[in-house]
């Protein structure tokens, strides 16, 4: 992985610049991918990524917590997404730009005393939430940590999480528990990473789950034990046995 990069004076903050994106992928796909990945370290209030020639390859995470943000530029930076290493580093103080561009841009003169009046909001909407239903808990989980197998739904019907007869090891892993907007594109980011890896095939009138072949049973072994439990978004944590051949 690369040196952190706190991106020098810029404060951390609750917002990740990230560039070095592959630029050929269509934008739906790669903030639904962005969301994905990031996901896992806290709730995300937005992805932010433009069409326009001078931002291509760029994209920009706001999480709720600077906790979340922190945590996200540390694990992932260098990680290989679509085959090119992500560069993070903390936004600067939101640009002109990026506000322009999804419409909250205030005139300087202007700013202070807009965010003054946001910050009065916030509180009071605060208030307002701690008097009610209360404050979700944090989310504690982080990248490639496996939560115990008895909070992990299994898809299957079983009252167990674990499958009553499970098959024997073998080179393709069978996966569980995928969100819907799962794509093959986006599984293949993060098993192409373990070695030998070969497709991902997913199951079209059987969404939420999906198969990935290796060439032998250790090369799948050791991308069952990286990726088990990973949290492609907060409710699905990944379910990885082998395949029943």
């Amino acid at each position: 992985m690369a040196e952190l990069n706190t991106g020098g004076e810029i404060s951390p903050n609750m917002t990740i610049y990230i560039n070095n994106l592959n630029e050929k992928i269509k934008l739906e796909e790669l903030k639904k991918s962005l969301f994905a990945v990031f996901s896992q370290f806290g709730k995300i209030m937005e992805v932010l990524a433009f069409k326009t020639l001078k931002h291509k390859g760029q994209a920009w995470v706001v999480f709720e917590e600077v906790s979340s943000a922190t945590n996200a530029l540390r694990q992932m930076q260098g990680f290989p997404f679509y085959d090119k290493p992500m560069r993070i580093q903390y936004a600067k103080t939101k640009s002109d730009v990026i506000a322009k561009a999804d419409g909250t841009f205030v005139p300087r003169e202007r700013r202070r005393r807009h965010d003054d009046r946001a910050g009065r909001k916030r509180r009071e909407q605060h208030d307002a939430n701690q008097a009610g239903v209360g404050v979700n808990p944090a989310y504690g989980g982080a990248y490639g940590a496996a939560p115990p197998l008895s909070q992990i739904p299994y898809l299957g019907g079983a009252k167990s999480a674990v499958p009553e007869a499970p098959a024997p090891p073998n080179n393709i892993l069978f996966i569980q528990n995928l969100p819907h907007e799962a794509t093959p594109m986006m599984l293949q980011m993060f098993f192409c990473q373990y070695p030998g890896f070969k497709e991902v095939r997913m199951v079209e009138a059987k969404p939420g789950i999906a198969f990935v072949e290796y060439g032998d049973e250790m090369q799948s072994t050791v991308a069952m034990q990286g990726l088990q439990g990973l949290k492609i978004n907060q409710q699905n944590p990944m379910l990885i046995t082998y395949a029943k051949k």
